[in-house]
């Protein structure tokens, strides 16, 4: 199983922070679920959005099989055969987050059923052809935990997160699930959509897209908080490790010059 690294979760973030969209040239594919147990009179229960580069191209009802092609990207890609095995896999993950949600929602919230929760897929090409996926999982737009598809670490990023990564930690089949289609299905998506969409992406003009209808997810204040003092505890004890070495050093320096002016002058005696 793959193990989990909490306390050090901005070492995760930074890099990701740091160092995504390096490349002009690179592009992401993003699949956003929202799961709601008791959703209101003609709302679904299950919505997923799919994005390219943050540019949504389809919305998709699970629960009643719809789908709504957001952009020309949607119809550029709907006659090819793998969007029609998108929308099964989308529809099997709905069910599996569905099926999942009463035992990682936090135990306050459980019998309240006042929390939606949210998932977002991502995969993407690095610079050095090396493909990644990532996971990103909260309620009500919090953002609660991270999933490395490619080493499988789950990362805690807010306490309501830490009942939905002990479910998942120790659940094979959910593990293996939420790889599988990360690192198989999305980036298979990935490849073939790609084919029909880089003359699109790479015109000046970007393509008209529909709202966005999904709560975005966002980090929790003092998570970001205890990030900025992990950074900023790195970058004061690094400035102390090299004011250390400086000072020893100037310091062996002057005690070289003294030991050579109280030589004794051997030489003018001669």
């Amino acid at each position: 199983m793959g193990g989990s690294k909490t306390s050090l979760g901005f070492l995760v973030l930074l890099p990701i922070v740091l160092f995504s969209g390096t490349s002009s040239d690179a592009h992401s594919l993003s699949y956003n679920v929202t799961i709601d147990p008791r959703p209101r009179d003609g709302q679904p229960w299950c919505e997923v959005q799919g994005e390219v580069d943050q540019k949504v191209f389809l919305s998709y009802d699970c629960g009643r099989a719809k789908i709504k092609y957001m952009s020309p990207l949607g119809e550029e890609v709907k006659s090819m055969n793998a969007w029609e095995t998108q929308t099964d896999t989308l529809r099997d993950t709905g069910d599996l987050l569905k099926e999942q949600m009463p035992d990682v929602t936090p135990e306050k919230h459980i019998d309240k059923g006042l929390l939606t929760l949210q998932a977002r897929m991502s995969c993407w090409r690095e610079d050095n052809g090396h493909t990644s996926a990532s996971w990103q999982f909260g309620f009500n737009g919090q953002l609660c935990l991270l999933f490395d598809s490619g080493n499988g670490y789950w990362t805690v990023v807010h306490p309501k997160g830490r009942r939905m990564k002990e479910k998942w930690e120790n659940d094979r089949a959910v593990t293996d699930f939420f790889k599988k289609v990360s690192m198989g299905d999305c980036q298979r998506w990935y490849r073939d959509f790609l084919l029909r969409w880089e003359k699109i992406l790479k015109t000046t003009a970007s393509p008209t897209t529909g709202p966005s209808t999904m709560q975005p997810m966002a980090p929790d204040s003092s998570y970001i908080a205890w990030i900025a003092t992990g950074v900023l505890a790195g970058l004061v004890i690094t400035i102390i490790i090299i004011a250390c070495i400086c000072c020893k050093k100037r310091r062996r320096c002057s005690q070289e010059v003294q030991q050579v002016l109280c030589l004794p002058l051997s030489c003018s005696s001669l």
